[in-house]
């Protein structure tokens, strides 16, 4: 039995993650700005299919693995700060543009806009640490089948982030119209997204958690 304190920790947490910028959320906007609704909706749901290989290799205890071999979770996780501070560089750089500027990009097919948002998904750090030390925080062997709560609670996660991304998909377009001819807004979204990018970097780097098998502790601070 999971406790709703846990169900409403994981649903917060994914909440938070889901509102920040991230890999995710550039490809699923870039795509629907640029193709369209249809195209950001079909790489929405590559990005699901990501979320769930994550799920099931929490559920499976795959991701304990890290719990066992620190040196190993070390190395994702700053990887991982490595590529979103690239993430923030390319939106702050001179020449910059918004992910929410219309450009023009070649229309791929529905296989690919698949597969891109699977891979891009696979290659979130945010998600990643979401499911390696997060997550296990909030199962608690003694109230029950640890594997059981670990796709319950993911579920919840998965939940959350398709819901708003979603709405971030279908409000693309409306919100690159109004963007657009307002190039002052834009470079503010740019520089917000950016600095946003490079602050998760920094607590993705820093941060001492590390992974550990489904026991609670406190939860991170990210």
């Amino acid at each position: 039995m999971i406790e709703t304190a846990a169900l409403f920790g994981v649903a917060a947490a994914a909440l938070g993650m889901v509102l920040t910028p991230g890999p995710n959320m550039m490809y699923l906007v870039s795509r629907s700005v640029s193709q369209g609704r249809r195209a950001g909706l079909v790489s929405l749901g590559g990005v699901a299919a990501g979320f769930g290989v994550y799920l099931a290799a929490a559920t499976a205890g795959i991701t304990a693995v890290f719990a066992v071999v620190p040196g190993l979770y070390l190395a994702v996780k700053l990887a991982g700060a490595g590529y979103l501070l690239w993430l923030a560089w390319q939106a702050v750089r001179p020449g910059g543009t918004s992910v929410f500027a219309p450009a023009e990009l070649p229309p791929d097919p529905t296989r690919r806009l698949f597969t891109m948002g699977l891979v891009t998904n696979l290659l979130n750090p945010k998600i990643a640490i979401m499911y390696m030390a997060l997550i296990p925080q909030f199962v608690a062997p003694e109230h029950g089948r640890v594997w059981l709560q670990s796709l319950c609670l993911g579920s919840v996660q998965i939940a959350v982030a398709l819901t708003v991304n979603g709405l971030i998909v279908l409000g693309a377009g409306g919100i690159a119209a109004f963007l657009t001819g307002r190039p002052l807004w834009l470079r503010i979204q740019r520089y917000f997204m950016g600095t946003m990018l490079g602050g998760i970097a920094v607590l993705v780097a820093t941060d001492r958690a590390r992974p550990m098998p489904a026991r609670r502790r406190e939860p991170l601070n990210m």
